[in-house]
């Protein structure tokens, strides 16, 4: 379980190509600080098992699945990534809970920058913006954010230049694809739902 707060921007060092599954290093500094082989981090708001540690890289599996649903399968050598260690319970949660297991991803349709914010409009499959209401959060990339508005398309986020300056938003571009986790409460609800009636 996440927050949605980013600790640190890592870079894709290595990438080894399976038949049906991706290895990734990746380099960072402060997440490694206390991360043990088998603890989770959430790599673009992917949640995945550390395999391997080696100076200041640590080593990723990433299964068939996970590449065909997220956008870890479209990254190269030395792309930027937003990382964030599991959640300590006895801790504040500054974002919201994040799992770690993407929905789906969507595209970038417009992005409105001025000196003192940034508002980036998304595309969303009508399944998953069911799960979006405006005021609510939802993680993108892993970055716990409050939804703008909605609109026929999918939704608006405001970022703040803090935002920007530690997380990957600050370099969308327009079609880019982008990892969504909608909040787990409307996902939830729904279930239950259908089992009452």
């Amino acid at each position: 379980m996440f927050s949605g707060i980013i600790e640190e921007i890592g870079c894709v060092e290595k990438i080894e190509t399976l038949a049906q599954s991706k290895k990734f290093a990746i380099s960072c500094k402060k997440v490694l600080s206390d991360v043990l082989i088998g603890d989770s981090i959430s790599v673009n708001g992917v949640c995945l098992t550390v395999t391997n540690i080696e100076n200041n890289l640590f080593y990723v599996d990433i299964i068939q699945e996970t590449l065909n649903r997220s956008n870890l399968g479209n990254l190269d050598y030395q792309s930027n990534v937003n990382l964030e260690r599991a959640m300590v319970y006895n801790q504040r949660v500054s974002g919201h809970l994040v799992q770690g297991h993407v929905d789906t991803q969507a595209e970038v349709i417009n992005i409105n920058r001025t000196d003192e914010w940034t508002e980036i409009d998304f595309l969303i499959e009508p399944k998953f913006k069911k799960y979006c209401i405006e005021k609510g959060s939802i993680a993108i990339d892993g970055v716990s954010l409050t939804i703008a508005s909605i609109s026929d398309l999918g939704i608006k986020v405001a970022l703040i230049p803090h935002t920007l300056s530690n997380t990957i938003l600050s370099g969308y571009q327009l079609k880019q694809k982008v990892n969504i986790e909608t909040d787990m409460v409307g996902k939830f609800i729904e279930n239950f739902s259908g089992i009452i009636n």
